[in-house]
């Protein structure tokens, strides 16, 4: 049986739609849910969330809401984004990660649009997750250590956003790279075209150099 770690975030509407495709990965594929902190990965790798760059922004909730209308995944987009996803990475965590309590809180909030916000909702949620001890749990330090562990353990392994799906060494990101995913399981872990060996050695023939021109700048200025 092939095993598969999941590098997901609640705060992502991709992840919430590759979470609704996992079943391509096919029955033979033990899937290990590892909850990390996105904003620690844009940071470890010096970039920006989508939600930050404005025209990028409206691109990427309409492409979501297109994308989940084309997979016939049902989506609505919470009254807030981006929203503060540690209560709700905690939570998962304190349900051991397990895949039908991953799954409620994505569709919690992808699907059915809304944030545990509110003591009402959050009530709500905690109780279709039979955690009645969920206020101490997502506070408890092994919680919280468990999630920098994950998020750790993913900048490790070059994982730069989410959804990534870690097979070995490969990863594959995005919602649309499941299939991708399912296709090299199937073919025993291996690029069976050498192009994808040769694509991956191509040499960088150009590099921005906008480091050395900001302090070119700072200097002028």
């Amino acid at each position: 049986m092939a095993s598969v770690d999941w590098y997901f975030d609640f705060v992502s509407p991709f992840a919430y739609l590759g979470s609704e495709q996992l079943g391509l990965l096919g029955p033979k594929t033990r899937i290990r849910y590892r909850p990390v902190l996105f904003a620690a990965l844009l940071g470890a790798n010096g970039q920006k969330g989508p939600a930050e760059i404005a025209h990028k922004r409206v691109f990427t909730y309409r492409f979501a809401v297109w994308q989940a209308r084309r997979l016939g995944i049902p989506f609505r987009m919470p009254p807030e984004h981006p929203f503060n996803p540690l209560p709700l990475l905690r939570l998962a965590l304190a349900c051991d990660a397990a895949p039908d309590a991953v799954h409620r809180i994505f569709r919690f909030v992808w699907r059915d649009g809304r944030l545990p916000d509110l003591p009402i909702e959050w009530a709500e949620l905690v109780a279709d997750l039979r955690l009645p001890d969920a206020q101490q749990r997502v506070a408890d330090a092994d919680v919280k250590d468990a999630l920098r562990r994950n998020t750790d353990e993913a900048i490790s392994r070059g994982v730069f956003g989410v959804p990534t799906l870690a097979i070995g060494d490969e990863l594959f990101w995005g919602a649309d790279a499941t299939q991708m995913a399912a296709d090299y399981l199937a073919a025993g872990q291996r690029w069976a075209d050498p192009e994808y060996e040769r694509v991956a050695s191509l040499p960088v023939g150009a590099a921005r150099r906008e480091a050395a021109g900001v302090r070119a700048a700072k200097k002028r200025s």
